[in-house]
């Protein structure tokens, strides 16, 4: 008997979790729906809308709406009761004054179409401004209520956000995390009232296997980081005429990225607005540059991890190299004599890494660069994701391993760059780069999505070595040492690379780059910046250098990092 009481107990008990867990769904997790359910018997079908939001995370961990829904209503008039009751010109008048942007020459021609009881004046109006349109109650005009995708901070991170558009009669996210994590974000009307017991073990079963479950997408984009940055690039551009400017700030211990962006931008609220789509396109991601000079210390680690060079190796600076009938030169075409490998790094010549790669062989270079991720996805969790162009590292003639070992005659995304440089960064360990740090289903469960693990490419002993040549760069050479911090160590290395247009390098346009990071003994930052064809200037200490320390000046100051000498 006491077993039976047991069982009827246990029975009892699990049924009254599964109601309590129905309830729970209905006034909290489906309250919304619900609501707008109600409100549905009233108003249009296109209060239906809904998607989940993205937030950006500050500093103290602060979730911020990046990318959410606003409430407002659609304007429509009924033309034949409009025309019975009232002037055309005098209730445009008043819509007018309250619209002042409202197209009077389109409002006429819809006004005339007698045999329609319904047009479409305005879709989007904000909630304000509809609010005084009822208060004028004129005959034949309505308001249905409305939601659409909304992006609080404009073009903030718009490159990382993305945007909904119709694609067809579908309605989805197209560019960045709104398409990545569509699935996620997107809403299913009929959850809330699907069968109870297949929706509550369906739920749980895609939580346990990271599938499609509805939620939040929460990010490591810090917004204030974010901002100061795109003010930054804004200003290379206006200052050197650049037909781009972008920079990804990344903590190289976890792969978190608390900053991309790029300028051109553009605002998602009103993305109709642009002309050429390709601005929309997230050249961080999606596109490959020769890099130019930040490559060598990519070269040189390998020469250190292969124990056939330290910083005071030397060599004899002949000025070039020639290799397969191809003269390579120093920036200034100078030859300095007996110089060790640091200055050949700290003057950027071209015959520091083609030495390196004398020690090393070529088949040491690709096979190291290969590690580094050079030519693979770095699976960041945005679309589209380019790969680096490295077939000059399958051939068999040595000129191309000797420009490659400078950074030129091979392709890199710039997130490729950024992850390459989280080994130097970070011990020897590549991370993965990403800017989502969380996913709040709705059913009450929280995951961070899942990337590759940490890998050991280089040694830690190898890593510090070139952490401590970057170091010695912006302490003794970069800005002629008027770079240096007394109180942070700070490691860098600037690029400046030859442009190609159809297979043929262009005299006059360069792509300069910058990479680095800090504090160097436990860096939380990495940055990276590039701009595209500056105009007036020819190096990337010219350029980005000046930017880049009161970058580091702030990230310090906001995130009151303590010092490290």
């Amino acid at each position: 008997m006491s077993t039976r009481i047991r069982i009827i107990s246990t029975l009892i008990f699990l049924f009254a979790c599964l109601l309590c867990a129905k309830l729970y769904s209905l006034q909290i997790i489906y309250a919304g729906d619900f609501a707008a359910r109600a409100d549905r018997q009233y108003q249009r079908s296109s209060t239906s809308f809904d998607r989940g939001t993205i937030y950006f995370s500050d500093k103290d961990g602060h979730l911020i709406s990046a990318a959410t829904l606003k409430k407002g209503f659609i304007l429509s008039i009924n033309p034949a009761t409009l025309q019975k009751a009232t002037s055309t010109e005098a209730v445009f008048e008043k819509l007018s004054a309250i619209i002042t942007d409202l197209d009077k020459e389109d409002f006429y021609a819809r006004a005339a179409k007698k045999s329609d009881s319904y047009e479409e004046i305005r879709k989007n109006l904000d909630e304000a401004l509809g609010t005084q349109i009822a208060a004028l109650k004129i005959p034949g005009v309505s308001l249905y209520e409305d939601k659409w995708r909304y992006y609080p901070g404009g073009t903030l991170a718009s490159h990382v956000l993305g945007f909904m558009a119709y694609k067809g009669d579908e309605l989805a996210g197209r560019y960045g995390l709104e398409r990545s994590y569509d699935s996620v974000l997107t809403r299913n009307s009929n959850d809330a009232y699907s069968n109870f017991f297949a929706e509550l073990f369906s739920n749980f079963k895609k939580v346990g296997t990271g599938g499609s479950l509805e939620g939040d997408i929460v990010t490591s984009i810090e917004p204030r980081t974010q901002a100061y940055v795109e003010n930054t690039i804004k200003d290379v551009a206006a200052t050197y005429s650049s037909e781009q400017v972008g920079a990804i700030i990344m903590n190289p211990q976890n792969g978190e990225v608390y900053a991309m962006a790029l300028t051109p931008t553009f605002d998602p609220n009103n993305f109709k607005k642009v002309t050429n789509p390709a601005l929309f396109r997230n050249d961080l991601v999606e596109s490959v540059y020769e890099m130019g000079s930040i490559i060598k210390p990519l070269t040189f680690s390998a020469g250190f991890d292969l124990d056939k060079i330290t910083a005071t190796t030397t060599y004899n600076d002949k000025g070039s190299i020639t290799s397969n009938n191809r003269t390579i030169w120093n920036f200034d075409k100078k030859a300095r004599g007996v110089i060790t490998l640091q200055e050949a790094l700290s003057k950027s010549l071209n015959t520091g890494p083609a030495y390196v790669l004398s020690k090393i062989g070529n088949e040491a270079l690709a096979r190291y660069f290969k590690s580094f991720g050079v030519g693979d996805k770095t699976h960041i969790d945005l679309p589209n994701e380019a790969m680096g162009l490295t077939d000059n590292l399958k051939s068999p003639r040595d000129i191309e391993y000797i420009t490659a070992s400078f950074g030129q005659g091979v392709a890199f995304t710039p997130v490729e760059v950024i992850r390459a440089f989280s080994a130097i960064a970070n011990n020897g360990m590549m991370v993965t780069p990403h800017v989502v740090r969380d996913v709040q289903y709705r059913v009450g469960v929280s995951k961070a999505p899942s990337f590759p693990p940490p890998v050991q490419v280089i040694k830690q002993s190898s890593a510090q070595g070139i952490m401590n040549m970057m170091v010695y760069n912006v302490d003794h050479a970069l800005l002629d040492g008027k770079a240096m911090n007394p109180h942070y160590s700070v490691a860098a290395k600037t690029g400046t690379a030859q442009m190609a247009l159809n297979g043929k390098y262009e005299e006059d346009r360069f792509l300069h780059s910058f990479i680095g990071f800090l504090p160097a003994n436990n860096p939380k930052f990495l940055v990276f910046m590039f701009t595209v064809n500056p105009r007036g200037v020819s190096y990337a200490s010219e350029t980005l250098a000046k930017p880049f320390i009161e970058l580091t000046k702030f990230l310090i100051n906001y995130y009151q990092v303590p010092p490290d000498r």
